[in-house]
Protein backbone atom coordinates (compact mmCIF):
# COMPACT_ATOMS: atom_id res chain seq x y z
CA UNK A 1 0.00 0.00 0.00
CA UNK A 2 1.42 3.39 -1.28
CA UNK A 3 2.66 6.13 1.32
CA UNK A 4 0.20 5.58 4.36
CA UNK A 5 1.49 8.62 5.73
CA UNK A 6 -1.16 10.79 3.67
CA UNK A 7 -3.96 8.69 5.42
CA UNK A 8 -2.45 9.15 9.18
CA UNK A 9 -2.78 12.54 9.23
CA UNK A 10 -6.54 13.00 7.40
CA UNK A 11 -10.00 11.89 8.41
CA UNK A 12 -12.45 10.26 5.96
CA UNK A 13 -14.82 11.61 3.94
CA UNK A 14 -17.40 9.62 5.74
CA UNK A 15 -17.72 6.13 6.47
CA UNK A 16 -16.96 3.69 3.95
CA UNK A 17 -19.50 0.83 2.33
CA UNK A 18 -18.20 -1.56 -0.57
CA UNK A 19 -21.21 -2.27 -2.35
CA UNK A 20 -21.46 -5.31 -4.92
CA UNK A 21 -23.99 -7.68 -6.30
CA UNK A 22 -22.98 -11.30 -7.81
CA UNK A 23 -20.93 -9.94 -10.96
CA UNK A 24 -18.05 -8.65 -8.51
CA UNK A 25 -18.46 -10.95 -5.43
CA UNK A 26 -15.22 -13.16 -5.02
CA UNK A 27 -12.92 -10.41 -5.91
CA UNK A 28 -15.19 -7.53 -3.39
CA UNK A 29 -14.68 -9.90 -0.65
CA UNK A 30 -10.96 -9.81 -1.65
CA UNK A 31 -11.06 -6.24 -1.66
CA UNK A 32 -12.76 -6.28 1.47
CA UNK A 33 -10.50 -8.57 3.58
CA UNK A 34 -7.84 -5.69 2.33
CA UNK A 35 -9.32 -2.62 3.63
CA UNK A 36 -9.80 -4.39 6.55
CA UNK A 37 -6.16 -5.21 6.78
CA UNK A 38 -5.59 -1.70 6.50
CA UNK A 39 -7.60 0.23 8.60
CA UNK A 40 -6.69 -2.15 11.25
CA UNK A 41 -2.87 -1.30 11.03
CA UNK A 42 -3.18 2.35 10.29
CA UNK A 43 -1.95 4.59 12.72
CA UNK A 44 -4.67 7.02 12.57
CA UNK A 45 -5.76 8.53 15.63
CA UNK A 46 -9.22 9.40 14.39
CA UNK A 47 -10.49 5.62 14.13
CA UNK A 48 -10.96 5.69 18.18
CA UNK A 49 -12.54 8.53 18.26
CA UNK A 50 -16.27 8.13 18.75
CA UNK A 51 -16.77 11.10 15.91
CA UNK A 52 -15.56 8.56 13.20
CA UNK A 53 -17.37 5.49 14.73
CA UNK A 54 -17.33 2.93 11.53
CA UNK A 55 -13.81 4.25 10.40
CA UNK A 56 -12.45 0.32 11.35
CA UNK A 57 -14.64 -2.59 11.16
CA UNK A 58 -14.81 -5.96 10.53
CA UNK A 59 -16.55 -6.28 7.36
CA UNK A 60 -17.22 -2.90 5.21
CA UNK A 61 -18.94 -5.42 2.18
CA UNK A 62 -22.53 -5.83 1.71
CA UNK A 63 -24.09 -7.75 -1.39
CA UNK A 64 -26.90 -5.99 -2.69
CA UNK A 65 -29.65 -8.69 -4.46
CA UNK A 66 -31.04 -7.75 -7.68
CA UNK A 67 -34.02 -9.94 -8.31
CA UNK A 68 -35.83 -11.01 -11.40
CA UNK A 69 -39.58 -11.35 -12.11
CA UNK A 70 -40.66 -14.39 -14.65
CA UNK A 71 -40.56 -11.23 -17.33
CA UNK A 72 -37.54 -10.68 -16.34
CA UNK A 73 -37.56 -7.66 -15.33
CA UNK A 74 -35.34 -6.62 -12.49
CA UNK A 75 -34.82 -4.47 -9.20
CA UNK A 76 -32.11 -3.75 -6.66
CA UNK A 77 -32.75 -4.80 -2.70
CA UNK A 78 -30.20 -3.10 -0.28
CA UNK A 79 -29.97 -5.30 2.83
CA UNK A 80 -28.46 -3.37 5.24
CA UNK A 81 -28.74 0.91 6.23
CA UNK A 82 -26.03 2.91 3.59
CA UNK A 83 -27.49 6.21 5.19
CA UNK A 84 -24.73 8.80 5.34
CA UNK A 85 -22.56 6.31 3.96
CA UNK A 86 -19.53 6.81 1.44
CA UNK A 87 -20.50 4.51 -1.06
CA UNK A 88 -18.17 2.57 -3.74
CA UNK A 89 -20.25 -0.21 -6.19
CA UNK A 90 -17.45 -2.64 -7.92
CA UNK A 91 -19.45 -3.94 -10.96
CA UNK A 92 -17.93 -6.32 -13.22
CA UNK A 93 -20.50 -5.78 -16.39
CA UNK A 94 -18.30 -8.76 -18.38
CA UNK A 95 -19.27 -11.63 -16.07
CA UNK A 96 -21.59 -13.96 -18.73
CA UNK A 97 -21.73 -16.29 -16.11
CA UNK A 98 -24.34 -15.52 -14.09
CA UNK A 99 -28.20 -16.49 -15.19
CA UNK A 100 -32.20 -15.38 -14.98
CA UNK A 101 -35.00 -16.58 -16.14
CA UNK A 102 -37.03 -15.03 -18.08
CA UNK A 103 -40.49 -16.26 -19.42
CA UNK A 104 -39.39 -19.56 -18.94
CA UNK A 105 -35.86 -19.42 -20.65
CA UNK A 106 -32.06 -19.47 -18.93
CA UNK A 107 -30.68 -16.03 -20.00
CA UNK A 108 -26.81 -15.41 -19.49
CA UNK A 109 -26.40 -11.55 -18.53
CA UNK A 110 -25.12 -9.77 -20.63
CA UNK A 111 -23.15 -6.11 -20.48
CA UNK A 112 -26.53 -4.45 -20.74
CA UNK A 113 -28.27 -6.43 -17.60
CA UNK A 114 -25.11 -5.89 -15.41
CA UNK A 115 -25.31 -1.95 -16.74
CA UNK A 116 -28.81 -2.10 -15.64
CA UNK A 117 -28.65 -3.23 -12.51
CA UNK A 118 -25.94 -0.97 -11.13
CA UNK A 119 -28.47 1.80 -12.24
CA UNK A 120 -31.15 -0.03 -9.79
CA UNK A 121 -28.47 0.02 -7.37
CA UNK A 122 -27.44 3.49 -7.46
CA UNK A 123 -31.40 4.51 -7.44
CA UNK A 124 -31.50 2.10 -4.49
CA UNK A 125 -28.54 4.52 -2.79
CA UNK A 126 -29.04 7.78 -3.84
CA UNK A 127 -30.50 10.59 -1.37
CA UNK A 128 -29.16 8.42 1.38
CA UNK A 129 -25.56 7.94 1.08
CA UNK A 130 -23.29 10.67 1.44
CA UNK A 131 -21.43 9.89 -1.81
CA UNK A 132 -21.78 7.64 -4.45
CA UNK A 133 -18.09 6.31 -6.68
CA UNK A 134 -18.60 3.35 -9.12
CA UNK A 135 -15.45 1.02 -9.63
CA UNK A 136 -16.29 -0.58 -12.84
CA UNK A 137 -12.70 -2.05 -14.36
CA UNK A 138 -13.72 -3.50 -17.88
CA UNK A 139 -15.43 0.30 -19.12
CA UNK A 140 -18.89 -0.83 -20.40
CA UNK A 141 -18.69 0.31 -24.09
CA UNK A 142 -15.59 1.37 -23.83
CA UNK A 143 -14.61 -0.25 -27.44
CA UNK A 144 -17.54 2.33 -28.61
CA UNK A 145 -15.60 5.25 -27.32
CA UNK A 146 -15.80 6.98 -30.88
CA UNK A 147 -18.52 7.67 -33.80
CA UNK A 148 -18.14 6.99 -37.22
CA UNK A 149 -20.89 8.11 -39.66
CA UNK A 150 -24.21 6.72 -38.37
CA UNK A 151 -23.34 5.27 -34.80
CA UNK A 152 -23.96 5.67 -31.51
CA UNK A 153 -21.79 6.93 -28.47
CA UNK A 154 -22.17 4.43 -26.14
CA UNK A 155 -19.61 4.91 -23.91
CA UNK A 156 -19.68 8.57 -23.52
CA UNK A 157 -23.89 8.38 -23.09
CA UNK A 158 -23.44 5.81 -20.43
CA UNK A 159 -20.87 7.64 -18.14
CA UNK A 160 -22.77 10.74 -18.27
CA UNK A 161 -26.25 9.18 -17.49
CA UNK A 162 -24.39 7.72 -14.48
CA UNK A 163 -23.23 11.27 -13.21
CA UNK A 164 -26.76 12.74 -13.63
CA UNK A 165 -27.77 10.03 -11.54
CA UNK A 166 -25.55 11.60 -8.31
CA UNK A 167 -22.23 9.13 -8.94
CA UNK A 168 -19.45 11.50 -7.55
CA UNK A 169 -16.28 9.55 -8.73
CA UNK A 170 -16.10 7.01 -11.47
CA UNK A 171 -12.75 4.47 -11.60
CA UNK A 172 -11.86 2.28 -13.93
CA UNK A 173 -8.91 0.30 -15.43
CA UNK A 174 -7.20 0.62 -18.55
CA UNK A 175 -9.73 2.21 -20.32
CA UNK A 176 -9.53 1.07 -24.21
CA UNK A 177 -9.61 5.23 -24.82
CA UNK A 178 -9.98 7.20 -21.65
CA UNK A 179 -10.70 10.45 -23.51
CA UNK A 180 -14.14 9.27 -23.31
CA UNK A 181 -13.91 11.06 -19.84
CA UNK A 182 -14.20 14.51 -22.07
CA UNK A 183 -18.26 13.65 -21.61
CA UNK A 184 -18.06 14.86 -18.24
CA UNK A 185 -15.39 17.16 -17.51
CA UNK A 186 -16.44 18.65 -14.24
CA UNK A 187 -16.87 15.10 -12.78
CA UNK A 188 -14.24 12.87 -11.49
CA UNK A 189 -12.90 9.83 -13.31
CA UNK A 190 -10.15 7.52 -12.52
CA UNK A 191 -8.50 5.22 -15.42
CA UNK A 192 -5.98 2.97 -13.35
CA UNK A 193 -2.70 0.93 -15.17
CA UNK A 194 -1.82 -2.38 -13.76
CA UNK A 195 1.84 -2.73 -14.69
CA UNK A 196 3.97 -3.48 -11.16
CA UNK A 197 1.09 -6.37 -10.62
CA UNK A 198 1.56 -7.69 -14.17
CA UNK A 199 5.59 -7.40 -13.81
CA UNK A 200 5.32 -9.11 -9.68
CA UNK A 201 2.78 -11.53 -10.96
CA UNK A 202 5.64 -12.40 -13.98
CA UNK A 203 8.41 -12.50 -11.56
CA UNK A 204 7.06 -14.73 -9.03
CA UNK A 205 6.38 -17.37 -11.60
CA UNK A 206 9.50 -17.28 -13.66
CA UNK A 207 12.50 -17.38 -11.62
CA UNK A 208 15.37 -16.76 -14.66
CA UNK A 209 14.16 -13.44 -16.20
CA UNK A 210 16.76 -11.04 -16.85
CA UNK A 211 15.42 -7.71 -17.38
CA UNK A 212 17.86 -5.50 -19.56
CA UNK A 213 18.09 -4.38 -23.02
CA UNK A 214 20.51 -7.48 -24.06
CA UNK A 215 17.61 -9.81 -22.85
CA UNK A 216 14.07 -8.52 -22.86
CA UNK A 217 11.89 -6.27 -25.19
CA UNK A 218 8.67 -5.09 -24.79
CA UNK A 219 6.44 -5.07 -27.59
CA UNK A 220 2.58 -3.22 -28.57
CA UNK A 221 0.96 -5.79 -30.57
CA UNK A 222 -0.89 -2.77 -32.47
CA UNK A 223 -0.59 1.20 -32.81
CA UNK A 224 -3.38 1.18 -29.78
CA UNK A 225 -1.07 -0.12 -27.36
CA UNK A 226 2.11 1.45 -27.77
CA UNK A 227 2.11 4.07 -25.04
CA UNK A 228 1.08 1.20 -22.58
CA UNK A 229 4.62 -0.56 -24.21
CA UNK A 230 6.19 2.86 -23.75
CA UNK A 231 5.83 3.16 -20.39
CA UNK A 232 6.10 -0.24 -19.55
CA UNK A 233 9.93 -0.72 -21.26
CA UNK A 234 11.41 2.87 -19.93
CA UNK A 235 10.20 1.52 -16.29
CA UNK A 236 11.63 -1.88 -17.13
CA UNK A 237 15.16 0.01 -18.72
CA UNK A 238 14.78 -2.25 -22.09
CA UNK A 239 13.62 -1.85 -25.53
CA UNK A 240 10.30 -1.47 -26.62
CA UNK A 241 8.85 -2.35 -30.33
CA UNK A 242 5.70 -2.29 -32.26
CA UNK A 243 3.20 -3.95 -35.15
CA UNK A 244 1.14 -2.66 -37.38
CA UNK A 245 -1.87 -3.71 -38.41
CA UNK A 246 -1.73 -3.78 -42.07
CA UNK A 247 -5.82 -4.08 -42.87
CA UNK A 248 -7.72 -4.50 -46.51
CA UNK A 249 -10.09 -1.31 -46.01
CA UNK A 250 -11.73 -2.57 -49.19
CA UNK A 251 -13.57 -5.23 -47.44
CA UNK A 252 -15.93 -6.33 -44.98
CA UNK A 253 -15.87 -9.29 -42.78
CA UNK A 254 -17.78 -9.44 -39.41
CA UNK A 255 -18.12 -5.48 -39.50
CA UNK A 256 -14.43 -5.11 -39.80
CA UNK A 257 -12.03 -4.49 -41.89
CA UNK A 258 -10.12 -8.01 -41.60
CA UNK A 259 -5.99 -8.24 -40.96
CA UNK A 260 -3.81 -8.32 -43.87
CA UNK A 261 -0.40 -9.11 -42.15
CA UNK A 262 1.54 -7.77 -39.05
CA UNK A 263 4.03 -5.64 -39.88
CA UNK A 264 6.79 -5.40 -36.99
CA UNK A 265 8.89 -1.90 -36.72
CA UNK A 266 11.11 -2.17 -33.80
CA UNK A 267 14.88 -3.33 -33.33
CA UNK A 268 16.15 -7.22 -33.78
CA UNK A 269 14.22 -9.96 -30.95
CA UNK A 270 16.62 -12.79 -31.99
CA UNK A 271 17.17 -14.97 -28.95
CA UNK A 272 15.35 -12.19 -26.58
CA UNK A 273 12.54 -12.51 -24.27
CA UNK A 274 9.22 -10.69 -25.49
CA UNK A 275 6.71 -8.89 -23.26
CA UNK A 276 3.57 -8.00 -25.21
CA UNK A 277 1.41 -5.99 -23.26
CA UNK A 278 -1.85 -4.87 -24.01
CA UNK A 279 -5.40 -3.97 -22.91
CA UNK A 280 -7.40 -7.01 -22.80
CA UNK A 281 -7.63 -10.39 -25.23
CA UNK A 282 -10.95 -10.28 -26.65
CA UNK A 283 -11.38 -14.03 -29.34
CA UNK A 284 -7.05 -13.65 -29.14
CA UNK A 285 -6.85 -14.24 -32.81
CA UNK A 286 -4.60 -11.26 -33.12
CA UNK A 287 -2.62 -11.55 -30.41
CA UNK A 288 -1.79 -15.33 -31.27
CA UNK A 289 -0.80 -14.38 -34.55
CA UNK A 290 1.52 -11.67 -32.82
CA UNK A 291 3.21 -14.38 -30.94
CA UNK A 292 3.43 -16.66 -33.72
CA UNK A 293 5.69 -14.41 -35.59
CA UNK A 294 7.12 -13.30 -32.74
CA UNK A 295 8.73 -17.21 -32.58
CA UNK A 296 9.80 -17.13 -36.42
CA UNK A 297 11.43 -13.97 -35.60
CA UNK A 298 13.56 -16.27 -32.84
CA UNK A 299 12.38 -14.71 -29.62
CA UNK A 300 13.35 -16.92 -26.78
CA UNK A 301 10.14 -16.87 -24.92
CA UNK A 302 6.81 -15.12 -25.34
CA UNK A 303 5.14 -13.55 -22.41
CA UNK A 304 1.64 -11.73 -23.16
CA UNK A 305 0.36 -9.26 -20.35
CA UNK A 306 -3.30 -7.72 -20.64
CA UNK A 307 -5.60 -6.34 -18.25
CA UNK A 308 -8.60 -8.24 -19.20
CA UNK A 309 -8.71 -11.43 -20.60
CA UNK A 310 -12.09 -11.91 -21.42
CA UNK A 311 -11.40 -15.31 -24.55
CA UNK A 312 -14.57 -14.80 -25.88
CA UNK A 313 -13.83 -17.78 -28.56
CA UNK A 314 -12.85 -20.10 -25.70
CA UNK A 315 -9.35 -21.41 -24.48
CA UNK A 316 -8.60 -24.04 -27.38
CA UNK A 317 -6.64 -21.77 -29.53
CA UNK A 318 -4.42 -20.76 -26.58
CA UNK A 319 -3.92 -24.56 -26.04
CA UNK A 320 -2.94 -25.43 -29.31
CA UNK A 321 -0.60 -22.13 -29.23
CA UNK A 322 0.98 -23.02 -25.97
CA UNK A 323 1.68 -26.61 -26.98
CA UNK A 324 2.96 -25.24 -30.37
CA UNK A 325 5.19 -22.88 -28.19
CA UNK A 326 3.93 -19.56 -29.70
CA UNK A 327 3.05 -18.81 -25.82
CA UNK A 328 5.07 -19.37 -22.65
CA UNK A 329 3.24 -17.37 -20.45
CA UNK A 330 -0.54 -15.49 -19.94
CA UNK A 331 -0.95 -12.82 -17.57
CA UNK A 332 -4.27 -11.31 -17.10
CA UNK A 333 -5.66 -9.82 -14.13
CA UNK A 334 -8.80 -10.75 -12.13
CA UNK A 335 -10.66 -7.62 -13.01
CA UNK A 336 -13.11 -9.01 -14.72
CA UNK A 337 -14.70 -12.52 -14.63
CA UNK A 338 -12.46 -15.80 -14.74
CA UNK A 339 -13.67 -18.96 -16.64
CA UNK A 340 -13.05 -21.97 -13.98
CA UNK A 341 -10.73 -23.66 -16.18
CA UNK A 342 -8.32 -21.00 -17.20
CA UNK A 343 -6.81 -20.78 -13.78
CA UNK A 344 -6.01 -24.75 -14.05
CA UNK A 345 -4.19 -23.87 -17.57
CA UNK A 346 -0.29 -24.25 -17.01
CA UNK A 347 0.44 -21.04 -18.96
CA UNK A 348 -1.79 -19.04 -16.94
CA UNK A 349 -0.87 -16.31 -14.37
CA UNK A 350 -3.43 -13.94 -12.49
CA UNK A 351 -2.29 -11.05 -11.75
CA UNK A 352 -4.57 -10.00 -8.41
CA UNK A 353 -5.80 -6.22 -8.48
CA UNK A 354 -7.54 -6.24 -4.89
CA UNK A 355 -5.17 -4.79 -2.88
CA UNK A 356 -4.83 -2.36 -5.58
CA UNK A 357 -7.99 -1.43 -5.24
CA UNK A 358 -8.17 -1.62 -1.75
CA UNK A 359 -5.59 1.22 -1.98
CA UNK A 360 -7.86 3.12 -4.31
CA UNK A 361 -10.78 3.16 -1.95
CA UNK A 362 -9.04 3.74 0.99
CA UNK A 363 -7.33 6.61 -0.29
CA UNK A 364 -10.45 8.35 -2.01
CA UNK A 365 -12.63 7.77 0.99
CA UNK A 366 -9.80 10.50 2.52
CA UNK A 367 -9.92 12.78 0.02
CA UNK A 368 -5.94 11.91 -0.64
CA UNK A 369 -3.85 12.71 -3.33
CA UNK A 370 -3.75 9.81 -5.38
CA UNK A 371 -0.31 10.32 -7.17
CA UNK A 372 1.72 7.38 -5.28
CA UNK A 373 -1.21 5.23 -6.81
CA UNK A 374 -1.10 6.11 -10.81
CA UNK A 375 2.62 6.22 -11.03
CA UNK A 376 3.86 3.13 -9.36
CA UNK A 377 7.44 3.13 -11.03
CA UNK A 378 9.16 3.66 -7.67
CA UNK A 379 7.90 0.21 -6.75
CA UNK A 380 8.38 -1.44 -10.00
CA UNK A 381 12.37 -0.22 -9.67
CA UNK A 382 12.51 -1.73 -6.03
CA UNK A 383 11.03 -5.26 -6.82
CA UNK A 384 13.12 -5.33 -9.94
CA UNK A 385 16.62 -4.18 -8.04
CA UNK A 386 15.51 -7.43 -5.64
CA UNK A 387 14.76 -9.54 -8.27
CA UNK A 388 17.84 -9.07 -10.09
CA UNK A 389 20.19 -9.36 -6.92
CA UNK A 390 17.93 -13.04 -6.55
CA UNK A 391 17.08 -11.27 -3.03
CA UNK A 392 15.56 -13.96 -0.66
CA UNK A 393 11.61 -13.67 -0.59
CA UNK A 394 12.19 -10.57 -2.88
CA UNK A 395 8.50 -11.27 -4.32
CA UNK A 396 6.87 -11.46 -0.74
CA UNK A 397 6.35 -7.78 -0.34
Amino acid sequence: MPNTEQLEHSMPVAPVKLLTDKSALPLAEKVNSHLVDFRRNLNNSVKNDPAFHGYMEDNYLMEVACPRFGTGEGKAILNDSIRGKDIFILIDVCNHSITYTMNGFRNHMSPDDHYQDLKRIISAVNGKAHRINVIMPFLYEGRQHKRNGRESLDCAYAIKELMDMGVSNFITFDAHDPRVQNSVPIKGFDNFTPPYQFIRALLRMEKNLIIDKEHTIVISPDEGALDRAVYFANVLGVDTGMFYKRRDYSTMVGGKNPIVAHEFLGDNIDGKDVIVIDDMISSGGSMIDTARQLKKMNAKRVFVCCTFGLFTDGLSAFDDAYEKCYIDRIVTTNLCYQPPELKDKPYYIEADMSKFIASIIDFMNHDASMANIYTPTDKIHQILAKYNNREVNALDI
